[in-house]
């Protein structure tokens, strides 16, 4: 085992306290995360590299209301997920705007660090002939499918998927959807297995 980062070494605990779920690994490789505390003293969102180079993406009750309640939320005690559209999203335990707690129910955020939309196929792995859906976000308008380069037939079903098959001659690697903004990669490689 290898100790990557140590929380509260900055002083005020700037980078964060008690970090009480796991990562997220997000499709730039890196890892993100929520601390309990710390911060501006309610938490924070952190980056780190898998070297373990720690960027605090945000700290918690950065933004209030004329009572003084976060009304961007405090106290995140759940990790975050990265959707297909690049952004994270999370909650936080408390803060927020609701009338019927004492310095607000708590909050669902998001937090756009400039990531990339992607795509996530299901299943990451399978035979040649095999049945995958591909998600993501605006797959409208898809004009090509490939796995690691060899083209797929494919159907649009909506905006969020897309039905196709392993095809004949693909091999292992990246999942590409070309759409109307561009192409989409696939946010880990896919397995083609014998």
């Amino acid at each position: 085992m290898t100790t990557l980062y140590s929380f509260c070494a900055l002083a005020g605990c700037t980078d964060g306290v008690n970090p009480y779920t796991g990562l997220d690994q997000g499709n730039n490789g890196n890892f993100y995360g929520t601390t309990y505390q710390g911060g501006s003293g309610y938490g924070t969102i952190f980056e780190i590299t898998p070297s373990g180079t720690l960027t605090t993406l945000h700290s918690f009750c950065s933004e209030k209301d004329s009572e003084g309640n976060c009304t961007d939320g405090s106290y995140p005690q759940a990790g975050l997920t990265q959707d297909t559209n690049g952004k994270f999203y999370g909650t936080a335990y408390t803060g927020g705007s609701g009338a019927n707690c004492d310095g607000g129910c708590g909050t669902v955020f998001s937090l756009a660090v400039s990531l990339r939309p992607f795509v996530k196929t299901l299943p990451t792995s399978g035979k040649v002939g095999a049945a995958v859906k591909i998600l993501g976000t605006n797959l409208t308008g898809a004009t090509a499918v490939t796995f690691n380069g060899t083209a797929a037939t494919f159907t649009v079903v909506s905006k969020s998927e897309i039905t196709t098959a392993v095809p004949t001659g693909a091999t292992s690697g990246t999942v590409e959807v070309t759409v109307p903004s561009g192409t989409l990669r696939g946010n880990t490689e896919f397995r083609v297995t014998p």
